[in-house]
């Protein structure tokens, strides 16, 4: 600081307008700074502010053209705007009157830029008048973000606990496959989409022998080996759901020619005829499929679609099992 003292009057005074306006200025009539007010003193830090020409140092925004002491006596109880130059976060309000001699005493506030210029100067509640609102403000403020903040953390944690339940909601627990309900809403879907698509329905052939001979343990492996077949076997855009026991469906967008969905089938087929190895044991199924496309179908009707694979997966099955048959042509 500039070492000199920061008001012309009496200690007693001087204490007194640091405690009632800690962010005063003291102007003589020539417009030099006579004294100045202790937080202003800390914002002020390392421009030395007495004696020199309080235009030099502060712009005054508004009113406009107040250049000068002859401008800023005609602004006498008005409402100012202005800034210290050279320092973030010292922008200011202020109120001019005549002092008791011939200069001017301006009182300083920060208005609503006190919250920037709290956190620009390390401000503290020592640094205001008693009387001044702004420290219980402050408070406000902080105490809004941190429950706002909180609010934000407490809406992501529920929201990821929403999509978590609703995707277990939709997915089959042993297999990690989507389940029925997931299926569902994929077929309602694409019914109601313009593209065509293809349902495929698979049941697993001898699987009630894997269970009465090796256990439940074992059939339930061979559920998961079946799962990771059907993804192996599909492309990353199908659907591929297991509804129930041992029965699969899986929808195939823009998959709607007859020959290359038998193709499919035939390979899902011939994967699902291999062994699947639990506890040194080779457990054996087999697999039939029914299909049905949606251009057959004006409207298209979800739970006709699913009862038309499925009559076309049993017609497999009474064909001998381990093949496919389209609905309508199951003969």
């Amino acid at each position: 600081m500039d070492g000199g003292p920061r008001t012309r009057r009496t200690d007693l005074y001087a204490d007194a307008m640091d405690l009632l306006m800690p962010m005063h200025v003291h102007l003589a009539a020539t417009g030099c700074i006579t004294g100045y007010g202790p937080t202003l003193q800390k914002i002020a830090a390392g421009i030395a502010l007495t004696g020199h020409d309080f235009f030099s140092l502060f712009d005054v925004r508004r009113p406009a053209d107040v250049t000068g002491m002859a401008d800023l006596v005609g602004c006498l109880g008005q409402r100012l705007h202005l800034s210290l130059r050279g320092r973030a976060g010292a922008e200011f309000r202020g109120l001019a009157m005549p002092d008791a001699g011939s200069g001017v005493l301006l009182n300083l506030s920060f208005g609503i830029g006190v919250v920037e210029a709290v956190r620009a100067h390390a401000l503290t509640d020592a640094d205001f008048a008693p009387t001044d609102l702004a420290v219980e403000m402050l408070y406000l403020v902080e105490a809004k973000h941190a429950v706002l903040d909180e609010f934000k953390r407490l809406n992501g944690r529920l929201e990821g606990a929403r999509s978590h339940a609703e995707e277990q909601a939709l997915t089959d627990t042993l297999t990690g496959l989507p389940n029925r309900r997931a299926l569902d809403l994929s077929l309602a879907s694409a019914c109601a989409g313009p593209q065509e698509f293809a349902l495929m329905h698979i049941d697993l052939d001898h699987f009630k022998a894997v269970n009465d001979t090796f256990g439940h343990a074992a059939g339930d492996a061979v559920l998961r080996a079946v799962a990771q077949v059907l993804r192996a076997e599909t492309r990353m855009h199908d659907t591929v759901a297991r509804i129930g026991g041992d029965e699969f469906v899986i929808l195939l967008p823009e998959m709607t020619e007859v020959p290359v969905l038998i193709q499919v089938a035939d390979r899902i087929i011939t994967c699902l005829s291999e062994p699947v190895l639990f506890e040194g044991a080779a457990c054996r199924i087999g697999a039939s499929v029914g299909l049905t496309i949606s251009a057959g179908y004006s409207p298209r009707d979800p739970d006709r679609m699913i009862a038309d694979a499925d009559q076309a997966l049993y017609a497999a099955k009474r064909a001998g099992r381990a093949q496919t048959r389209v609905f309508p042509q199951i003969a």
